[in-house]
């Protein structure tokens, strides 16, 4: 039996096209559920003019009967769904994390065709189901990404006066991988090799203060460099420095003071060494002064026996030699010209030439690790200090040194003090 659709009956009362009268045998719960969402798109057997024909009974009960498909589990992608009241598209990118209500955002299915898409879900009591994810885990997987560990000690236990073999395997590595991502997965890594650098300049502070009591015994913190690079001005865009370093003076790592320093670095770049590096124009300017009117002093230094074989290769004992060692060490940013002021004719021109005042040698592996690191590293200290403190007389000299080196000005440039004013 057929009835009149109410909705194209010329003599009823005319309703929005959206609208359909709910079939009798509609289940209360899909009755329910069309209620709350509405149909976004026409129904496939509505006809535009007014002489189609009614709809079937059965049609309508088939229609009504969808809803019983919320229930099954995923359809294929090519299935025909009679309707798209129950299918929700959603972005890839939706939290998964969302209510197990309403979903955080939803479209509407634009498949006019009723196929549904590839990335159409169902909900199923009331829980969000998808398909899958790009990692291809089906619902309630997961990736578990274990913390990387720190290497074990090995044969070699970890102790305060020594620099462990895997600090200088971890620096080798971040030589190769100097990068952000590889140190934030080799953190663990990093924090037991800087562990065992700081308790190893712990006790290098210890020992030099020992040979220089001028030196005192400052927190690490005011020691050590920092591992991170300042890029923002630099050509070379690498994050870390390869190798650990640090710097003795009367102020720590930083001040006027000529410095001792101490760079830990793999294959055999160990760095021990002193001096003044790249200082300001006052010091500078004290030390060409110095070179000028007494150059005997810096010569002397240079000459000694534990300084020339520990750090001027071994050059014989002539001045010369031991001048020109020196000099060809620290040429990197030397003046071309002479200096303003000074002739050009000046039997130390090349040691005015200078801008840095510095000493040091590498040492290997094999050197640096092991129980006799730190008295080999301390050995090359101690010979350092005699040119750390002729240095610092020069630049910063103390109450009692500068009133002697004013006196021996005065005794050059033939001025008496205490001479009697002459009577007109």
């Amino acid at each position: 039996m057929t009835r009149k659709s109410e909705r194209l009956s010329s003599g009823a009362k005319a309703k929005p096209a959206h609208k359909r009268v709910a079939s009798t045998t509609m289940t209360p719960s899909a009755e329910a559920k069309r209620s709350k969402i509405a149909t976004p798109i026409r129904s496939q057997y509505f006809k535009g003019d007014d002489s189609s024909s009614d709809l079937p009974d059965n049609d309508l009960e088939n229609d009504s009967e969808s809803g019983a498909d919320e229930a099954s589990d995923f359809e294929n992608s090519g299935e025909k769904v009679a309707s798209s009241e129950a299918e929700i598209n959603i972005d890839d990118d939706d939290d998964d994390d969302e209510s197990e209500g309403e979903p955080k955002s939803r479209k509407k299915s634009k498949s006019g065709n009723g196929v549904a898409s590839s990335t159409t879900i169902r909900t199923k009591g009331g829980e969000l189901w998808r398909p899958g994810v790009k990692a291809g885990l089906g619902p309630g997987n997961q990736v578990v990404i274990k913390k990387p560990q720190a290497r074990k000690a090995g044969k070699t236990p970890y102790s305060d006066e020594t620099i462990h073999p895997n600090s200088m395997l971890f620096l080798a590595d971040l030589k190769e991988n100097n990068d952000r991502v590889w140190l934030k997965m080799h953190d663990a890594d990093f924090r037991a090799s800087e562990r065992d650098w700081f308790s190893f300049v712990e006790k290098i502070t210890e020992r030099l203060t020992g040979i220089d009591d001028t030196v005192p015994e400052l927190p690490v913190k005011d020691i050590i460099f920092r591992i991170y690079r300042d890029v923002r001005f630099s050509s070379d865009p690498t994050p870390y420095k390869p190798h650990f370093s640090a710097a003795w003076s009367r102020t720590g790592r930083k001040g006027p003071y000529a410095h001792y320093y101490l760079q830990i670095a793999p294959n055999d770049e160990t760095f021990v060494g002193g001096g003044l590096w790249h200082p300001e124009a006052a010091p500078t300017a004290a030390m060409r002064r110095d070179i000028d009117l007494n150059p005997s002093r810096i010569k002397t230094v240079l000459m000694g026996d534990r300084l020339r074989q520990s750090f001027l290769k071994g050059v014989p004992k002539q001045e010369t030699k031991v001048v020109g060692a020196f000099v060809a060490s620290n040429a990197g940013n030397a003046l071309k010209t002479k200096p303003k002021g000074y002739d050009a004719g000046h039997a130390d021109l090349n040691l005015l030439r200078l801008r840095n005042y510095t000493i040091g040698t590498k040492l290997t592996d094999g050197e640096v690790l092991g129980a006799g690191g730190m008295d080999r590293i301390a050995g090359f200290l101690s010979s350092m200090k005699p040119f750390i403190t002729y240095l610092n007389s020069v630049i910063m000299p103390d109450a009692a040194e500068s009133s002697e080196e004013n006196e021996l000005e005065s005794e050059e440039n033939g001025s008496d003090a205490d001479a009697p004013t002459p009577s007109p």
